[in-house]
């Protein structure tokens, strides 16, 4: 019987829980189990104190007294409840003597804290998955309309003379809707993983484009500075992202310089062989763009450096702050093949380096003038069939097709598109049709008109990200892509490559 209790005890108390007994008083009468260490409590230490004093309240309601009161009356009770930063799953049974008579409660509380932070981890990635779908729709959506807005700029642009004043009231609404399509490609990429499109480009010529924009983000009471080094290296990294990498520095700039300040944005050549012993340790020899960004606000301690890259971490207030904007910095720059280094001190701001390798090739040309390019577009000939069910789309689609010398056959939705194909007399050497239409969608209505027709070559135009499309099984992976929203000379390079260059091929 000794030896049978001494494993008793020794079971109880190595339980991962607490266990413990009250009287009808609500006097504990016994406390055993492993859990008590997390709770600061030896065993048996509270024995011969009542509930309310530990629990350090008399109120009735309160879920412990509540469930023991009612244990003690006869009735069993599960509660939860919040304890010294954890939470705990609780059992209360009446206690009974031999005779059956109720002398008081047993209760086992079980330490679920790790088990409901993996659940609340669980619960935010549900509802960043919601978000992220309902951002890629809206974007979707969104590109369309941006997509005509973008279109007859161009087109308005190209027709008025220089130094007009309604070209450069067309020059400023293509300039926003280029800027609006670079959020709605973040939008997506958010909600679609979508791969960055790195291009060769001037860091300098990032900060140039946006110092506007960055005046009005920081506001007037903070001195905005910039500097560049004369021959500034080149780097291989998406623009949309490094775009956003600055707009979050400022942001979090002016956000530690509530009462204004300065704010400095430097890029400069880094060459850590020659500069080996002045390097980060984490940094790979070699030569790299440096792009600082300084404020002279309020500083962050040890503590906060070491959590501030870390997703949903934030010091600012309920509601002011998400906690992704450095964690969206952290990422792009380590995708992009960088690092970025902080060094800050309370009371005396905050400098972010951020290193990008230095790539040895020719600046892309992304940077040419559209209006340039309106007039130098490559002209072909052939009939498309064009397929769009956004009517703004389908307009712009069909002038731009028409503008570089293709005659169009048009049709608002795949039904119609195959009444078309099947009555038209001549050839028509390429089907251009949009992914996702209510009824036949793009894949099908291809497969339908190739069957008619075998010589047809198709381009597939879409919103979705390329990644998106072929990762969901919509296209295979040769399908050609045109990706919205499109200018008249992505289509007509485009047209020039499936039509011209392949028949030239065949020939």
């Amino acid at each position: 019987m000794r030896e049978s209790e001494a494993r008793l005890r020794v079971l109880i108390e190595q339980l991962p829980a607490v266990l413990w007994t009250v009287d009808k008083n609500l006097r504990f009468t016994s406390a055993l189990g492993a859990g008590l260490a997390r709770l600061g409590l030896k065993p048996n230490q509270i024995v011969g104190m009542l509930l309310t004093e530990y629990f350090n309240t008399t109120d009735p309601s309160f879920g412990p007294i509540s469930a023991h009161r009612r244990a003690i009356a006869g009735e069993p009770v599960t509660f939860p409840v919040e304890w010294q930063d954890g939470s705990y799953a609780c059992h209360v049974e009446p206690l009974r003597d031999v005779a059956g008579e109720v002398q008081g409660a047993i209760c086992m509380a079980l330490d679920v804290t790790d088990r409901k932070k993996l659940e609340e981890q669980f619960r935010q990635a549900q509802k960043m998955e919601a978000v992220g779908r309902l951002a890629g729709g809206i974007a979707h959506d969104f590109n369309n309309l941006l997509m005509v807005i973008q279109g007859y700029a161009d087109l308005l642009a190209d027709r008025l003379p220089v130094g007009d004043s309604l070209r450069r009231n067309a020059e400023q609404i293509q300039t926003a809707a280029q800027r609006a399509a670079a959020l709605t490609q973040q939008l997506l990429a958010f909600s679609r993983k979508q791969i960055l499109a790195p291009k060769v480009l001037n860091v300098h010529s990032v900060v140039a484009d946006l110092e506007k924009m960055l005046h009005r983000v920081i506001g007037e009471d903070i001195e905005l500075q910039t500097s560049s080094a004369p021959d500034l290296w080149l780097v291989k990294a998406d623009r949309s992202q490094i775009e956003q990498v600055i707009m979050n520095l400022a942001v979090n700039a002016r956000d530690a310089m509530p009462k204004g300040g300065r704010l400095m944005i430097e890029t400069a050549n880094i060459d850590f062989e020659s500069e080996i012993s002045h390097s980060p340790t984490v940094l790979a020899p070699g030569k790299y763009v440096m792009l600082a960004v300084t404020d002279n606000g309020c500083g962050m301690d040890a503590k906060t450096q070491a959590h501030i890259f870390e997703p949903f971490y934030t010091t600012k207030e309920k509601g002011k702050g998400t906690g992704l904007g450095l964690a969206t910095v952290y990422g792009v720059v380590k995708q992009s093949g960088g690092y970025v280094w902080v060094y800050s001190e309370v009371g005396h701001g905050t400098t972010f380096k951020i290193y990008l390798p230095r790539i040895e090739e020719e600046l892309s040309a992304s940077g040419r003038d559209r209006n340039t390019e309106l007039r130098s577009v490559p002209r072909g000939s052939g009939v498309v069939l064009l397929v769009e069910d956004e009517t703004g789309v389908r307009e712009l689609a069909r002038e731009y097709l028409e503008m570089t010398g293709y005659t169009v056959i048009v049709a608002g939705d795949g039904n119609t598109a195959l009444e078309v194909a099947a009555m038209h007399a001549g050839p028509i050497q390429l089907l251009m049709t949009d992914v996702v239409m209510p009824g036949i969608g793009g894949c099908e209505l291809a497969e339908r008109i190739t069957a008619l027709r075998p010589e047809i070559k198709v381009l597939y135009m879409t919103g979705y990200t390329d990644q998106a499309v072929m990762h969901q099984g919509i296209l295979d992976a040769d399908a050609i892509l045109l990706q919205k929203p499109f200018t008249l000379a992505t289509l007509a390079a485009k047209l020039r490559d499936i039509l011209v260059v392949e028949s030239l091929a065949s020939h």
